[in-house]
């Protein structure tokens, strides 16, 4: 079945977007994190078919010499740090499912890619990522979680409105496999949250704050996923308001808000290809030293 775009996010839920509200918003995102949680582990499962143009984004492969070693495009990353990067687009292709029955195939294909990857690789890491309806009114809670998002290569991305769907049962062993690596910032709060809406676990969660922290002997780090993008990948991911903190629960979702959900899970899934491949940080002795000192 087709996918045709749809523009309507309703007048009134447009008409919430005024100058006094996205300076609001604007004064909260400014307004810094607390640093996570030195225990946690983290981050964010689609089929009518929206084809892309193909992109042949490749990662970084290339290492620099000593004291550590990163991909090349991690230096040009930092040496060009006053430009405006070009925004990160998911080029590959994007597979929506909104009824039971095509989230249910479209969880099953998963499963298969999932496989075929594991024999190549050994173990398999998808980004992740989910969106809900948010709550502009005092006393009034967010939506459920309504689309699950899930990248499993540079080619292809699955967005599932499990709003409509519900999570069936191949979604459901895909999420609560401990074999399968799902990956994003912040992904232990997407875990619960799909948890207390739909009582299914999300399992083998990495989060790519706390990674980036490991490469950096950096503790108290909080990255944002915008964050790790300029820095590891040389893009800025677009994060437009209206699409983030838009109506996730109307089907069909336009183009627009399924390029957002493709891209955040794109992202997720290259920024952890670049980390995996740079070393740990090396604990400066001295650093050692006074860990044992103030554990004495």
């Amino acid at each position: 079945m087709e996918f045709k775009e749809n523009n309507s996010f309703s007048l009134d839920w447009d008409d919430r977007f005024t100058e006094d509200v996205i300076r609001l918003m604007d004064a909260i995102e400014a307004t810094p994190p607390p640093p996570p949680s030195s225990s946690s582990k983290k981050r964010k499962s689609a089929v009518h078919h929206q084809d892309n143009l193909k992109t042949g984004r490749q990662l970084p492969h290339s290492i620099l010499s000593p004291p550590r070693s990163f991909p090349s495009s991690f230096a040009r990353c930092q040496s060009n740090t006053r430009l405006r990067y070009p925004p990160l687009r998911f080029g590959g292709h994007i597979l929506y499912s909104f009824t039971e029955d095509e989230v249910e195939n479209a969880a099953m294909e998963l499963l298969k890619i999932v496989e075929i990857k594991k024999k190549e690789m050994g173990q398999v890491a998808l980004g992740f990522d989910i969106e809900w309806k948010p709550s502009f009114q005092k006393g009034i809670l967010p939506g459920k979680a309504a689309v699950m998002q899930i990248c499993c290569d540079s080619q292809y991305c699955y967005v599932m409105h499990i709003f409509h769907s519900g999570i069936p049962q191949s979604l459901q062993v895909l999420l609560e496999d401990s074999e399968i690596i799902k990956v994003g910032v912040a992904i232990d709060g997407d875990a619960v949250k799909v948890f207390s809406d739909y009582k299914v676990s999300v399992n083998a969660l990495e989060d790519l704050s706390d990674l980036a922290n490991q490469k950096f002997d950096s503790d108290c780090r909080h990255w944002s996923l915008a964050a790790l993008t300029e820095e590891f990948i040389c893009k800025e991911l677009p994060k437009p308001k209206k699409i983030r903190l838009g109506n996730w629960e109307l089907y069909p979702l336009s183009n627009a808000q399924l390029q957002y959900a493709a891209t955040d899970a794109f992202a997720s899934w290259q920024i952890y290809q670049v980390l995996k491949s740079l070393p740990d940080a090396v604990k400066d002795p001295a650093d050692k030293q006074s860990e044992t000192i103030s554990s004495q």
